[in-house]
């Protein structure tokens, strides 16, 4: 008897079918600003298309709909790209089609455009009703793959991006205007193909993380294809993106990985501050080995034995007076999926936001104190988006966060609404969904347009 992997069991455990449902028992009040859908990706293989690593499996949405302190719906439906049509990746010229993707990592709106990401390829625009319209270029000036973790500035509302390559340009940098047109791209030069999942902006710079994490062309097809690498070095570059051709200032870092930047911003002293979550190699290994294949020496047993994976919080400070990278760890937890305020980004959050287990955690930047939830421990707490309050002058933690949940066994899951300023009271309320949601990637609150 073949035995279900990991990646595809318990929480993980994909669902089977698309469904809708309305009126949702609630628990608790949601509070009556929450008008909008929450909407979130994740990896959700179809029946009998199982995927060979956890990031691989074709991209499902799942929406809960809120308006008047009432649940309307919950849906649920697959991401119809051309790779779930089962279309080759390349062409017949040999050239790999973008558009053949799993759009399984994201969501995000922009330019009153809702679009499904994956870093392999092409975005897909899909409606507020989760029905996809189709890849999206940006009328053919995108010609590289789109990021899953784009960055919109709050002040100008321009989009900055970027896409990483298998084959030359390795990386090359986008900016879409506040409009939604692209209005500027360029190559960066770095010395190979990495798997460049994030980045960070400032107010006035990008910053780059050129991490170990190198691509292997003979595991495509067979699994995740990139593996840790300690020849290739780690080193994170600082960039101004309000000059076209400014040129990129590098800073050798020790060898880790990160997926997930919580924030950058600029000092009074000129400095770039980054705030993630950093891997080092042991624990990257172990958890590259329990989300599918890998081809690491000591093998996929090992790796899955070896202690807990260990991804902390991370802070580096890069001086471009002395060209030295700070490095420090600001706690010493498990965490991943760090979020804030997006009206935060790039200028420096007080509050980072992110999950461990069963537990969601709040930090305070400016004090150091760092405060929790627990949920059970037989439930998986996914990443936990920031929407703000809408009414008056706000501090900037007034406001809630909004997560998906989901039992360890895969049979049951929860919307739940937790008081941004006090996470340790718990959630304010919870959404009783009508079927269990794998564990998933990434989401974001779409509000209502009050003008509509």
């Amino acid at each position: 008897m073949t035995q279900t992997p990991a990646h595809m069991s318990g929480h993980l455990t994909p669902v089977p079918d698309e469904i809708d449902a309305a009126d949702l028992p609630v628990t608790g009040t949601l509070p009556p600003e929450l008008t909008g859908r929450y909407v979130r990706n994740g990896p959700n293989p179809p029946p009998g298309r199982p995927s060979d690593h956890w990031f691989l499996g074709h991209g499902m949405l799942h929406g809960v709909r809120l308006r008047d302190g009432r649940a309307e719906w919950y849906r649920n439906r697959w991401v119809r790209t051309r790779y779930l049509a089962g279309q080759p990746e390349t062409r017949a010229d040999g050239t790999l089609d973008l558009s053949v993707v799993t759009a399984n990592t994201h969501v995000i709106g922009h330019a009153g455009r809702m679009l499904a990401l994956e870093e392999g390829g092409l975005p897909y625009e899909v409606t507020p009703e989760l029905d996809t319209v189709g890849p999206h270029d940006f009328a053919g000036r995108l010609t590289t793959a789109m990021t899953a973790h784009p960055k919109q500035d709050p002040v100008t509302g321009e989009l900055h991006f970027f896409g990483y390559g298998m084959t030359p340009p390795y990386l090359t940098y986008h900016r879409l205007d506040a409009s939604g047109e692209l209005a500027h791209s360029r190559e960066i030069t770095v010395p190979g193909a990495t798997m460049m999942h994030d980045f960070a902006i400032t107010e006035h710079h990008v910053v780059w993380l050129d991490l170990p994490l190198t691509f292997r062309p003979e595991l495509v097809g067979k699994t995740m294809p990139y593996q840790w690498d300690d020849a290739y070095g780690a080193r994170l570059g600082v960039m101004r993106h309000d000059r076209p051709d400014a040129p990129v200032r590098w800073f050798d870092v020790d060898p880790c990985y990160v997926f997930h930047v919580g924030d950058a911003h600029e000092d009074a002293h000129g400095r770039i501050v980054l705030n993630a979550v950093r891997y080092a190699r042991s624990d990257f290994t172990a958890m590259w080995g329990t989300a599918g294949d890998t081809d690491d020496p000591a093998g996929p047993a090992a790796a899955a034995a070896a202690s807990p994976a260990a991804a902390v919080l991370h802070r580096w400070t890069l001086d471009p007076a002395t060209g030295v990278a700070k490095e420090e760890a600001l706690d010493d937890r498990s965490v991943e999926f760090p979020t804030l305020d997006d009206e935060r980004v790039g200028r420096g959050a007080r509050f980072l936001y992110a999950v461990t287990g069963p537990e969601l955690v709040k930090y305070d930047l400016s004090s150091g104190q760092v405060t929790g939830h627990a949920l059970p421990p037989s439930t998986v707490t996914g990443e936990a988006v920031f929407v703000p309050a809408t009414s008056g002058p706000r501090r900037e933690d007034d406001g809630w966060l909004i997560s998906i949940t989901t039992t360890l066994d895969g049979s049951a899951s929860q919307l739940l609404v937790l008081d941004a300023a006090d996470v340790a009271a718990g959630p304010v309320a919870a959404v009783e969904l009508p079927r269990g949601v794998p564990a998933g990637f990434h989401g974001t609150w779409f509000p209502d347009d009050p003008t509509s």
